[in-house]
């Protein structure tokens, strides 16, 4: 598998049927599963042996589709959750605890640094934020003798800042910790962190991977290649014997390549209980197959609003790292070569109350608080979103307060750029 094109790997990765077999990736719809002798079942509590005895630790039909992404991703393992935000918690609280501390781009999802700074800081663990394109210096600045961690997103939701993976990897790596990379927004159709140094890569599967705003759901994927054994009194939990689990290390037990997902899954899952429903799994899968052609279409569609809107007398600015003098145009050029994301970025001449006006004027694209699937849709996030963050707080993660998130579906462009001609002409 490892051999095919990853266009390919969209279809084929993840199931293979035996004679006879469902071609298509059965939903497994139970919550349990039976054994015939008490023995079996405890060789599976105790990680001996593989297997399913409860859907909310581990379902066939989520496997497949985990693994299906973490090919797509290059990882060794991976797993699913019920939403985007539990794979951004669990990413983060696999590896960090109360008194710990971790370096996150300030260039987030709202939600997610809602997450960060207000609910897992009530867990006890702190956050510092950088912004994409801080200083070295500032970047250094940043880690402590606790911190754990290092998150980014590898395009911003809404800012669209790309971060320079490299560099962000390279300082996570210099101070022992695992660069965790949100690649939502890209999939891995147009980047893949963990060649760029990623150690573990978080998706919301809501967004393109469905494509069809039909499943929430979310997805953690693990490098392998992060040396948690060379840091044991930093990551004494992956390194150290698990008492809630009958004492296995995970380390040992599943070598660079399993530990990280176990550990989630043996731990977080069993406590926490986000599982996928195998119907969103299967909805994702179905999704997947065609995540190759549909994000060429995104891409196409945005590019042409992005240089439409860009010329438009009542745009105020407008940031797609696909236009060139964009300040992200040169990353966008390192890491997302062949497109970024169907998303783009723009502000309305006249503020919030012009872009409030142009919104409830759209007649083909639709106001949601969703992004990233067939259909156009649009969103004001200093007033949805982002909503919970003072002035201060949206400059810092790139959200000024007239900034319109655009996202392109799979429509005729045509018709898309039609449809925001007319809304402008109502302002």
């Amino acid at each position: 598998m490892k051999d095919y094109k990853i266009g390919t790997k969209c279809i084929q990765a993840g199931y293979t049927p035996k004679n006879g077999e469902p071609r298509q990736i059965p939903i497994y719809q139970s919550t349990t599963f039976k054994y015939d002798t008490s023995e079996e079942m405890g060789k599976l509590f105790d990680l001996e042996a593989s297997g399913y005895f409860y859907s909310r630790l581990q379902n066939p039909t989520n496997d497949c589709v985990a693994a299906r992404i973490a090919a797509l991703e290059g990882g060794t393992a991976a797993m699913l959750t019920s939403s985007g935000q539990a794979a951004s918690f669990y990413s983060v609280f696999n590896i960090a605890s109360c008194g710990d501390h971790v370096v996150s781009s300030s260039a987030i999802y709202g939600g997610t640094f809602n997450l960060f700074a207000v609910t897992m800081k009530r867990m006890g663990i702190d956050f510092t934020f950088v912004a994409p394109d801080c200083t070295d210096e500032e970047l250094e600045a940043a880690f402590r003798p606790n911190t754990k961690a290092v998150f980014g997103e590898t395009i911003a939701n809404p800012a669209l800042d790309v971060l320079d993976i490299e560099r962000f990897a390279n300082a996570a790596h210099e101070h022992g910790v695992p660069l965790i990379i949100d690649n939502t927004f890209a999939t891995p159709i147009n980047c893949r962190p963990i060649e760029w140094g990623a150690d573990i890569v978080t998706h919301s599967t809501t967004k393109y991977m469905d494509g069809h705003a039909s499943g929430v759901g979310g997805c953690i994927v693990d490098s392998g290649k992060f040396d948690w054994t060379k840091y044991p009194d930093k990551f004494p939990g992956l390194c150290t014997p698990d008492d809630s689990y009958h004492g296995v290390t995970y380390t040992e037990r599943f070598g660079l390549e399993g530990a990280y997902i176990t550990k989630a899954t043996a731990q977080l899952m069993r406590d926490l209980g986000s599982i996928q429903a195998p119907q969103n799994a299967y909805l994702i899968n179905l999704g997947l197959e065609s995540l190759q052609v549909r994000m060429a279409r995104h891409c196409e569609n945005a590019q042409a609003v992005a240089e439409y809107v860009k010329e438009h007398e009542k745009i105020a600015w407008v940031r797609y790292c696909g236009l060139e003098g964009d300040k992200n145009y040169e990353l966008g050029q390192k890491y997302l070569p062949n497109g970024s994301c169907g998303v783009i970025s723009f502000g309305v001449k006249g503020g919030r109350l012009a872009a409030e006006k142009f919104m409830k004027n759209l007649k083909l694209a639709s106001i949601e608080t969703h992004v990233a699937d067939s259909k156009t849709c649009c969103l004001h996030p200093a007033n949805a979103t982002h909503r919970q963050m003072n002035d201060d707080e949206l400059r810092a993660a790139g959200v000024a307060p007239d900034l319109i998130r655009f996202s392109c579906g799979l429509e005729e462009k045509e018709d898309i750029i039609a449809d925001i001609a007319q809304a402008l002409e109502t302002i």
